[in-house]
């Protein structure tokens, strides 16, 4: 790099510089193409201009693409520390926070601070000449003060990336309660003593709730793992409506345990000392003998039932891995749902084609997209972690090997953009990420004019309907994106055993010194799981055309095609008695081949008889519209279900709030996964086939034509919310179905059809027999919370890719995952 004392070359520059202002996004921290960043070798290159970042590599293709010339260079280098200043070696900590990237949080920083050096300057393309800002002033001041206004807007500004995404995730943050200002206290006489409580319900001595309002003592809920208390707490609530309540133990001189039954969350109470006085407890007094909820989830999240050792191998000194393919994805707070599915995808043949192999023509032809392009972030990730450059030196002296990884932030901003939950920092499914990072694709790839790589996993299924009355069937057929498998507990080979540990642990509850052994769980047998899938649904209330009435059908649902990787989701969240999501603590050994040929369908038989094509009798036009109570939908989906199906079932129990409606999605909980949004048996018939002015211009807002708005609103019975899934999944054929043509889900398989010509949506076919290549494994209570890893079968090794931690596997922990990937052997 040459420097250059002459500055007249700045002269013509001038225009193109820009100060700056509010509304700018200033993406200094990393390469727009890449994730080198100002550490780096080259350090990083900010255009005066756009804002934008790039390495040395493709600010030279900016420049040449746009003309763009003057550019901040900022660099910043490693300070070395005098031996005396070198900060000794921290031992890691126990996380004391419910929390990612703070100190005292999982993973937060303790180790040794390091110190970097700015090295800023100008720089001017393409012969790379350099004015050190140090010698700034020699430049005339008609130029001087606008070069410098831009310089320094740009290193005081908020950087992108900080100003789209909050780097940390703290659980602890708890709302005030709405009912502490005004709380009601029944002036009853009670008086609480220091010590010696016990419920007043049960002989429980632990977990004890003091109800602020009539200060009745009361153990808490269950948890999922058999331990806790009775529900006696949160029962008395059900029945008197008092809403807070306290835990003893707790209780100190800086606060305590707070839980509003009616907010269903931990809250602050700012009165607390005031309310607790009424029962004559002093908390200045008060000293802490339990643990707090707070302790009590990180201790879950770190050990729940033995099931974070079995998946992240702990104990186990396993070999660290490094290099293309072999790169790891750091935790941004609570992201490790999206670094297990995108470690899945980029192993995926069709996905590295696209997003690795193509890589570098599509960041060459699109340089000015590359700050907000779903698709230029998909390749920029996928060059990083099949980059050979990720490859770190070994260090000769320790002969270990350290993993490497990168950081995706602005592809976690774009893929979330404008989700109610995946724009957040909350820890969220990652088989409800994995679909709609797949619509993303979709749509982005739609938009480029490309077919989808996510079609690798679309496959077709049939459903049959035989009304019980008659014996007639309905064929409907439907794409979907995963086989989800239910887990029939009643099927454990190991109840017996399961019941005796659950007696030991039942036994040793109240003493915490008592080791009870290894968790013993209930062991299903996979081919248990294809059964339940397999066997036939019954429906009650089906309007049968053939009876004209309601009557009992069975459904059973079949493959018409087979996709080239198949998904299966293993359905371990459910809620309990107590309307608290759990998960199943289950162990399903899934096979390495698997064979679904049996499960393929074959299409109306020359023995059935189609049930007729008459609509069921419409609803009187006097009956009221169903209101959706919109605080009932946001309670049930944060037990885990999609919010399509949470008003759905608000609708079908007639509003009759969140348990009926909880109660109603687990009987009605059909295979197929979140994609499909199900009606009650009849209700697509029942739905007018005719599409309102107003639904077909809201789909022609989101640029789609009238005739195309009308397809989709024909096939899903003009239901806006489902037709607008429905365009997205049938992009390639809306300019080839007629309007008037009886569409998904109406359309009826005609006798001895084969499995359907699916050339035109791009659908593969061929044979149901499966590998086992991948696996994504869950550890915690609940899909909001806990952790996620993946292992991968890469080069006849498994490969455990846990968020940055890359490790070759010893055991992999099949009967343990979530979510498990199949490829066509």
């Amino acid at each position: 790099i040459g420097r250059m004392p002459d500055t007249d070359l700045l002269v013509p520059l001038l225009p193109c510089v820009r100060v700056p202002g509010l509304g700018d996004n200033v993406y200094k921290e990393e390469c727009c193409f890449s994730f080198d960043t100002p550490k780096s070798d080259d350090g990083l290159y900010i255009c005066l201009s756009t804002f934008l970042g790039f390495n040395r590599k493709y600010v030279e293709l900016f420049h040449e693409t746009t003309g763009h010339k003057l550019f901040l260079h900022m660099k910043q280098i490693k300070k070395i520390l005098p031996k005396s200043e070198e900060a000794s070696p921290v031992e890691k900590k126990k996380p004391k926070r419910l929390a990612i990237g703070i100190e005292g949080g999982f993973d937060a920083a303790n180790g040794e601070k390091i110190e970097y050096e700015d090295v800023n300057e100008l720089v001017i393309l393409p012969e790379f000449k350099v004015i050190g800002l140090d010698n700034i002033e020699e430049i005339p001041s008609v130029l001087r003060d606008h070069v410098l206004a831009s310089v320094s807007g740009i290193l005081a500004s908020t950087s992108a990336s900080k100003k789209e995404e909050e780097l940390s995730w703290d659980g602890e943050i708890r709302p005030v309660s709405k009912h502490a200002e005004n709380l009601q206290q029944l002036d009853n006489g009670v008086k609480i003593p220091p010590s010696g409580w016990k419920c007043c319900k049960c002989d429980l001595t632990s977990n004890l709730w003091l109800n602020l309002t009539d200060g009745k003592i009361l153990c808490g809920r269950r948890y999922f793992d058999g331990t806790g208390g009775n529900n006696h707490a949160v029962d008395h609530f059900k029945e008197t409506k008092y809403p807070l309540a306290v835990k003893l133990g707790t209780i100190t001189a800086f606060g305590a345990d707070v839980h509003s039954y009616d907010e269903d969350t931990m809250v602050e109470d700012p009165h607390l000392a005031k309310h607790l006085s009424h029962f004559g407890i002093n908390m200045m007094n008060m000293q802490k003998t339990e643990q707090t909820m707070t302790e009590l989830e990180i201790e879950l999240n770190e050990k729940v039932g033995n099931e974070w050792d079995l998946i992240q191998e702990s104990g186990k000194n396993l070999k660290q891995l490094q290099g293309p393919g072999l790169v790891g994805l750091n935790n941004m707070g609570n992201t490790c749902y999206m670094n297990s599915v995108i470690q899945v995808l980029y192993s995926i043949p069709e996905f590295m084609e696209r997003y690795t192999t193509e890589a570098s023509n599509e960041i060459q032809n699109r340089v000015l997209e590359s700050s907000g392009d779903f698709s230029i972030q998909l390749c920029k990730l996928g060059l990083a972690l099949t980059s050979p450059d990720m490859l770190k030196h070994q260090d000769s002296t320790k002969q270990e090997v350290t993993s490497c990884s990168v950081t995706p932030r602005t592809m976690k901003r774009i893929v979330g953009r404008g989700h109610p939950e995946f724009s957040t920092n909350r820890q969220q499914d990652t088989h409800e990420f994995l679909l709609h990072v797949l619509s993303v694709i979709e749509r982005s790839e739609h938009k480029n004019g490309s077919v989808s790589p996510g079609e690798v996993f679309r496959f077709m299924v049939e459903d049959r309907i035989e009304c019980q009355a008659s014996k007639q069937v309905r064929y409907t057929k439907r794409s979907d994106y995963a086989l989800a498998l239910p887990i029939p507990l009643e099927a454990a080979a190991n109840k017996a055993a399961v019941g005796e540990y659950q007696a030991v642990v039942e036994a040793n509850k109240k003493d915490v010194s008592v080791k009870v052994g290894e968790v013993v769980r209930l062991s299903i047998p996979y081919t248990a799981c294809i059964e339940a899938f397999a066997h036939d649904e019954l429906i009650q209330d089906f309007w049968s055309s053939a009876v004209k009435e309601k009557a009992e059908a069975k459904k059973r649902t079949r493959f018409v095609t087979f996709p080239d990787y198949l998904v299966v989701q293993m359905k371990k969240f459910t809620v309990g008695e107590d309307w608290v999501p759990k998960k199943l603590d289950v162990s399903v050994e899934m096979p390495d081949i698997l064979n679904l040929n049996d499960l393929r369908g074959g299409g109306l038989q020359k023995d059935e008889t189609l049930l007729p094509d008459i609509e069921p009798p419409s609803a009187p036009p006097s009956e009221p519209l169903i209101e959706i109570d919109e605080e009932a939908v946001i309670a049930i989906s944060q037990m885990g279900f999609p919010l399509a199906r949470c008003r759905e079932a608000l609708v079908a129990t007639g509003n009759m709030g969140v348990e009926a409606a909880v109660m109603w999605l687990m009987e009605n909980n059909t295979p197929g996964g979140v994609l499909k949004i199900t009606e009650p048996a009849g209700a697509a018939a029942a739905q007018p086939s005719g599409a309102s002015d107003g639904n077909v211009a809201s789909i022609v807002a989101m640029g789609f034509t009238e005739g195309q708005a009308k397809k989709a609103l024909h096939a899903t019975g003009n239901n806006l919310e489902r037709a607008a899934d429905w365009i997205f999944s049938h992009l390639d054929e809306l300019d080839s179905i007629e309007v008037d043509t009886p569409l998904e889900p109406a359309n009826q398989v005609a006798a001895g059809d084969t499995p359907m010509d699916t050339s035109a949506n791009h659908l593969k076919d061929g044979s149901g027999n499966y590998e086992l290549f991948a696996f994504i494994s869950h550890m915690g209570s609940s899909t909001m919370c806990g952790h996620y890893v993946c292992h991968i079968k890469k080069d006849g090794r498994w490969v455990i890719f846990n968020d940055e931690k890359v490790a070759e596997s010893e055991q992999p922990p099949k009967d343990l995952g979530y979510i498990y990937f199949y490829k066509r052997a």
